[in-house]
């Protein structure tokens, strides 16, 4: 495996700085840093660009980000014991690397963003724990286009797999209504679960996500309300899913057929919906 920088080998790093992977935290590290350097590229070029990076860990994608030629990486991560292994880091690209210690899910990120003066690119091999949180995070923001360019996200394929479904597709639910309405997303690659330490029981993949210049016009908390409604009880008919948001009224209004089920309606039926509440 080639080198990618004259940082040590990341095995050295893990056990120079007693780096085991905590399940309470959702780790599992990326050794291989041609993989890594793989899904930096996937989000496109990065010379000169912003990117934050979520939960680096011991480093891997970190590394391989800043070999890319970023003008500024910032990474937020929660695990105090991985500082001292990116403080390495950074002493090596100085002015490069800004390491934030924190839990990313209370990051102001849009703030993080307009500090930098421009838009951001997201990049991470999110914790298991808390990735579908986050995403629905950077899916929501009250404005839109959003403070971010692209995200280039690994999780779970289970995962990946309804964020980026249709309609009729056995995964739609309402994570592949949210990332369908306001961005174009495609799963990039898959990676086994052997390419981490300690290996996860499932295969990963990395999401590539862009956002939609004109999503349909709606109202963010009435779409969230609508989808949780009827995904909530997504074998029952729509008009017993979403009586409590005013059923069968609700869907005369919207133009559609109370004995439908949530997992046929198209993203732009769930707008139509969410509008008419």
């Amino acid at each position: 495996m080639a080198a990618i920088d004259d940082l040590p080998p990341l095995r050295e790093v893990i056990a120079t700085h007693g780096l085991d992977a905590r399940k309470a935290l959702g780790q599992n590290f990326l050794l291989d840093l041609n993989l890594t350097q793989k899904i930096a590229r996937t989000a496109g070029s990065l010379e000169g660009a912003t990117v934050i990076e979520v939960g680096p860990g011991p480093g891997g994608l970190t590394r391989a980000i800043l070999s890319l030629g970023v003008k500024k990486l910032i990474v937020i991560e929660r695990d105090s014991r991985c500082l001292p292994a990116l403080a390495e880091i950074s002493d090596h690209y100085p002015g490069r690397l800004e390491v934030i210690e924190g839990d990313a899910l209370k990051v102001d990120f849009a703030a993080l963003a307009e500090a930098q003066g421009g838009k951001v690119k997201i990049i991470a091999n999110l914790p298991y724990n808390v990735g579908t949180q986050l995403l629905i995070n950077w899916l929501l923001p009250p404005v839109w286009p959003p403070y971010w360019e692209s995200l280039t996200l690994m999780f779970q394929r289970e995962v990946g797999l309804r964020i980026v479904a249709d309609e009729e597709d056995d995964h739609y639910g309402r994570l592949g209504v949210l990332a369908g309405w306001r961005t174009q997303a495609h799963m990039a690659f898959d990676v086994p679960p052997q390419a981490f330490t300690p290996p996860p029981k499932v295969t990963s993949t990395v999401v590539h996500l862009t956002p939609r210049d004109n999503p349909l016009p709606c109202d963010v908390k009435k779409l969230e309300r609508v989808t949780e409604a009827a995904f909530g009880q997504r074998r029952k008919m729509l008009r017993q899913s979403v009586k409590a948001l005013g059923g069968e009224a609700l869907l005369a209004k919207a133009g559609i057929d109370p004995t439908r089920r949530a997992e046929t309606l198209s993203v732009e039926e769930f707008v139509t919906l969410a509008n008419c509440l």
